[in-house]
């Protein structure tokens, strides 16, 4: 197993003003004022400020978490191999075709491996562009190879920085986003500050690198940041252009980096329907919105020739038929309450047939199953009825996919985080559950009622209700499925940092207890979030120092053993087979064929796996031998901890996962369904060991250690 070990080595911030409201200079027909000659001055001096504070954060970011990876693995001082193995399970599968790219002797033959790839999926030709997210490595070895760099900076540090230089950027779109949203750089400043002391819960990007969310998290903040900006009041024609196409860009991007884009934005979908169904959001913004979704991700699916799993997405058949709905029901935003709640519900029901009809029909035409074992997982989950499925059992038994553990709590407790993020989150519901029952009361349109705004105490901004609604939905997501809460965790330190430092929140609070003041709200405002940050800095500060001078290295010699093993006593046509995670880095760090893969979002690859991991299971030597033979394999490396796993509770032990799937009852004491039957045969990975005629005749053991052991096929005629 991969792990760390002790490193052996030898000898106040003053805050600035509020920027001017976007409602301050506004006549009442609309026109806007310019500014006074010192209210524009100082309006520039913010900008400045906050605007090196925000890329004076992005890279301290970048730096403290490139200097905790360092720290972490040595990885300046460590051999490539060990470099390569560091990368575990899918990071190591992505980063080998990074590898591939950088190797092959030019970009053309380098493009043409991936498209006619036949070493990942052994007696298989895949297109790798089509099925994984993998352009990202694809240009930043075509931006190696062409930038004259080669000679100061390896490969592997060009794409570890890159990563690390995304983190500002992530970093910076979260600060700008608070900022927009409270209208005080202050507030980003604190948002950073938090994203940056609640590490362990907002970022895992120091010791995963190559994973696609690392990649893609990014791009989806600074779409949040331009959706921020698009939903306010009174931008110019121009500003509205300009922000619609950084929308388009950063989704697009997002989409392409991630195979799971389509499940996030999807949620954002739910919001802005959400509140445009309740009047809170201007409609043709919301339209243009839907559209950029659409067009983004077909735009993706031209890159990724055609892939059927895009075009078959949730995200697509919501988005028509909500656009297909408007058009149905033109009145939907007229009426008095009852009339209008009537509509609603009809409303949510058409787009909700239509969007499974849709979906069937995509599917059916396209005969698609690329993502059944989500759907599998997540009816499992919700306690849907029980399943024997062994994919969606899989994901079931990962700590990853299931539930936020409690103690994450009281990590973001300790930092203040959520305590205020819980407060601004039950002020915004109060005002905005009232909010929308005016807005559905009124029986105007929404032209009407904002001339009618300054007759009402509570008033929502349309970029906070999205905020609102946004922080809602992805909590929830977080709430159910753990490996999840990174898209959660980084909006709370925006939406928390935004409640402490927003005036329209200390004004709805003062206007409640009668102690309103324009000035007092002011101070109020400014004094509790400088009291915030100097907590913070003050607690953590020590903490951050002690965790950057602790000094690790990388220490996984079995696997570093093996893996020189195989590339110097094995062809390199070989053919491997083993469990997902070992196999990613067997590519990478061999080159060699492989049997199965850790990206596991293709049917026929899922099924390929579960028969490779009869290993694992109760079969014959010679039922083995032929699931084995049938993929082409030449080796199979089996693996003490899983054959003799302890991590997982029995049941969700990958031998049981097999046993149950096969319709055997499980080892060890504990209940058994009743219609699970005895194996007749022992457990494969444990009997191959004893060396019997009946598993030597069919498999010859050639590397051995204290984790691995490797096994020959024979080659019968």
């Amino acid at each position: 197993m991969t792990t760390v070990r002790q490193r052996r080595v030898g000898k106040g911030t003053e805050a600035a003003e509020d920027q001017p409201s976007e409602e301050t200079n506004v006549k009442p027909d609309g026109k806007i004022l310019p500014d006074p000659p010192g209210g524009r001055l100082w309006s520039i001096l913010s900008v400045t400020v906050g605007g090196i504070g925000a890329i004076s954060l992005g890279l301290l970011t970048s730096v403290y978490v490139a200097t905790l990876h360092e720290n972490d693995l040595w990885f300046s001082n460590i051999k490539e191999v060990e470099r390569e193995i560091s990368f575990r399970t899918e990071c190591g599968l992505y980063y080998s075709y990074y590898k591939q790219m950088i190797q092959a002797a030019s970009i053309q033959q380098g493009l043409h491996g991936l498209v006619y790839d036949n070493k990942t999926e052994s007696v298989r030709t895949i297109n790798i562009l089509e099925r994984m997210n993998v352009y990202q490595e694809v240009f930043l070895s075509i931006l190696y190879r062409i930038l004259p760099i080669q000679q100061y900076l390896e490969p592997v540090y060009f794409y570890i920085y890159t990563l690390f230089g995304l983190q500002a950027v992530y970093v910076i779109a979260l600060y700008v986003t608070s900022w927009l949203l409270s209208g005080t750089w202050l507030s980003g400043l604190l948002a950073a500050c938090w994203y940056i002391t609640n590490r362990v819960d907002t970022t895992r990007v120091e010791f995963t690198i190559p994973l696609r969310e690392n990649w893609a998290l990014p791009f989806f903040a600074v779409q949040i940041a331009a959706i921020t900006y698009l939903l306010r009041t009174h931008l110019q024609p121009a500003q509205e252009k300009l922000t619609l196409m950084v929308v388009f860009i950063a989704t697009f991007l997002f989409s392409l980096t991630w195979q799971f884009n389509q499940f996030m934005m999807l949620i954002q979908a739910l919001a802005l329907f959400i509140l445009d169904c309740l009047d809170m959001l201007p409609t043709a913004k919301v339209t243009w919105l839907y559209i950029i979704q659409i067009s983004g991700l077909l735009l993706v699916c031209v890159l990724q020739f055609f892939n059927s799993m895009i075009l078959g997405s949730l995200l697509i058949s919501f988005n028509v038929s909500v656009l297909i709905a408007r058009t149905i029901q033109k009145n939907l935003k007229k009426g008095g309450l009852l009339n209008r709640l009537g509509k609603l519900v009809l409303h949510v029901l058409l787009v909700l047939c239509l969007t499974l009809l849709i979906n069937k029909f995509i599917k059916k035409i396209l005969n698609l199953e690329s993502d059944e074992h989500i759907f599998k997982f997540l009816k499992a989950k919700f306690g849907f009825g029980a399943t024997r499925d062994f994919d969606a059992n899989l994901y079931l038994c990962e700590e990853a996919f299931g539930l936020l553990p409690l103690n994450t709590f009281s990590r973001l407790s300790s930092t203040l985080l959520f305590y205020v993020y819980g407060f601004v989150l039950f002020l915004l519901t109060v005002a905005a559950v009232i909010v929308a029952f005016r807005n559905l009361s009124s029986g105007s349109n929404q032209v009407h009622l904002k001339g009618k705004m300054e007759e009402y105490t509570v008033t929502l901004k349309p970029e906070a209700a999205y905020s609102l609604v946004h922080t809602v939905l992805f909590g929830c997501l977080a709430l159910s499925t753990m490996r999840m809460k990174y898209l959660w965790t980084s909006h709370m330190c925006v939406f928390a940092s935004f409640g402490l430092c927003s005036t329209e929140v200390w004004k709805l609070i003062l206007k409640c207890l009668h102690l309103y003041t324009s000035q007092r709200t002011q101070v109020i405002k400014y004094s509790i979030s400088i009291i915030t940050l100097l907590y913070i800095s003050f607690k953590f500060w020590p903490g951050i120092m002690d965790e950057l001078s602790e000094l690790r290295e990388f220490y996984d010699p079995d696997t570093v053993e093996l893996m020189n093993w195989i590339k110097s006593s094995t062809p390199n046509t070989a053919v491997f087979a083993g469990s997902m995670q070992l196999l990613a880095g067997v590519k990478l760090c061999t080159g060699r064929t492989l049997t199965n893969h850790p990206h596991y979002e293709d049917k026929n690859l899922r099924e390929r796996t579960k028969q490779i991991y009869q290993i694992y299971a109760k079969r014959s030597p010679g039922d083995v031998y032929g699931i084995l033979r049938s993929f082409g394999t030449d080796y199979v490396i089996l693996e003490d901890s899983i054959c003799y796993e302890r991590r997982h509770s029995r049941g969700c032990r990958l031998r049981d996962l097999l046993d149950v799937a096969n319709g055997h009852i499980m080892d060890g004491l504990g209940e058994n369904e009743p219609d699970l039957k005895p194996s007749l045969y022992p457990r494969f990975c444990e009997e191959i060991k004893k060396n019997l005629p009946s598993y030597t005749m069919h498999f010859t053991r050639v590397f051995q250690n204290k984790t691995f052991h490797v096994y020959k096929l024979t080659k019968h005629k």
